[in-house]
């Protein structure tokens, strides 16, 4: 059950205003500690030389998508064991199975509230204190 503040993010979406509303929910939750990555190339580049806590990813982006980013983040030792939260705007079983099957903590389907933030990291850290 670790502090709130005490958590590193990396948010991962190809659209600035939605990593901007991902940070802000963060915020209001008490998590600070954020970094941000335009593609999943992007994303595992940073992973790599500082690794994170937890990875909020958009599923939908170019040059690697979530499902790849995922892939390979399970696939590289180093980082292999963080929390990751797949962000996407369409929640079709396809998708679903095949994030699992690479090892997905939770979901998030956009649009989202700052609650359903809070309980999707709470399902996967525990209770925020």
């Amino acid at each position: 059950m670790p502090a709130a503040a005490a958590i590193n993010v990396l948010i991962v979406d190809d659209q600035q205003t939605m990593r901007s509303l991902v940070r802000t929910g963060l915020n209001q939750l008490g998590i600070t500690n954020t970094r941000e990555a335009a593609d999943g190339e992007d994303a595992l580049r940073a992973l790599i030389s500082k690794s994170a806590h937890l990875v909020i990813s958009d599923f939908n982006m170019p040059k690697m998508d979530g499902l790849q980013l995922l892939r390979a983040i399970r696939s590289h030792e180093p980082i292999k064991g963080l929390a990751f939260i797949m962000l996407t705007g369409r929640a079709d079983r396809d998708l679903v199975q095949r994030a699992a099957q690479f090892g997905v903590n939770n979901y998030l389907v956009k649009p989202f509230t700052v609650a359903t933030l809070r309980e999707k990291i709470e399902q996967v850290f525990g209770t925020l204190t």
